[in-house]
């Protein structure tokens, strides 16, 4: 049977359908202008904010984000970035839904250390259940605990966003095992954030069967950001075909592509 060629594969997060599977976020540019043409490069329909780094109208005289990218044309992801604890990230979420008139989806990430950046776990299982029972869709920022993978999408969380590696390492997928564990046990898409290096990364990320990746920092710390977003793009899009197609088995010995059996002479 043959498999669905990506443009009717479409990523669907609550219940919306998107082409593009690459989300991409919008700090560490120099400037608004190379945000956009990062943003168009990489080909990306769901842009994250950090709402307490980005202004969304919530300071009336500084620049507001939404006037290179309009919610009209993208779909705005507020996200908790700087948050350390439920009560905070709460806070913000509610905040996003005020100034983006009633806007429900929302990236929640509560963080455990400022060194590391991981997750606090706890933090983020107490976060996702106040805020499912307020109404937001919660795409949720985790590690690549399986087990936590499957209490987050328990609670109602509508994807689960395990990282690959630390925040801004890019290291890239460091426990393909865990990855693809969570892969096949989830009902809700799959989205590696954070740890992407290169188009490799999300290439191996996609290949594992993830659903989608996010990723900010391996495009706006690149050399060139608007090139790496469209290596990110080519690379996401590259790695679902793999994964729809389906590869070989792994073999410990060849296995001739042009067989001795049948010669003519």
């Amino acid at each position: 049977m043959q498999s669905p060629a990506p443009n009717s594969d479409p990523l669907i997060i609550a219940g919306k359908s998107y082409r593009s599977r690459l989300l991409t976020g919008t700090g560490k540019f120099s400037d608004f202008e190379q945000t956009r043409l990062a943003t168009e490069a990489a080909g990306a329909q769901i842009v994250t904010v950090a709402l307490r780094r980005m202004n969304l109208g919530q300071d009336p005289g500084a620049p507001n984000l939404l006037e290179i990218l309009p919610p009209d044309r993208y779909t705005i992801l507020p996200n908790t970035a700087g948050c350390y604890t439920a009560d905070d990230a709460v806070r913000t979420c509610r905040l996003a839904r005020e100034l983006l008139d009633g806007h429900k989806l929302v990236k929640l990430e509560v963080l455990g250390d400022p060194k590391t950046l991981y997750p606090d776990v706890v933090q983020t299982l107490q976060a996702a259940e106040i805020l499912v029972a307020e109404g937001f869709d919660v795409m949720v920022y985790t590690s690549d605990d399986p087990i936590l993978a499957r209490r987050l999408e328990a609670i109602g969380c509508v994807a689960v966003m395990p990282l690959a590696a630390p925040i801004g390492s890019g290291l890239g997928v460091q426990n393909r095992w865990n990855l693809l564990e969570i892969v096949e046990n989830a009902k809700v898409p799959v989205l590696v954030d954070a740890g992407v290096g290169t188009a490799s990364d999300a290439a191996i990320a996609m290949e594992l069967g993830c659903d989608g990746v996010l990723m900010n920092t391996a495009i706006a710390g690149a050399k060139d950001p608007i090139m790496m977003a469209g290596a990110m793009r080519k690379a996401v899009e590259a790695g679902r075909e793999a994964f729809l197609a389906g590869r070989i088995p792994r073999r410990r010995h060849a296995n001739a592509s042009s067989p001795a059996d049948g010669l003519f002479f």
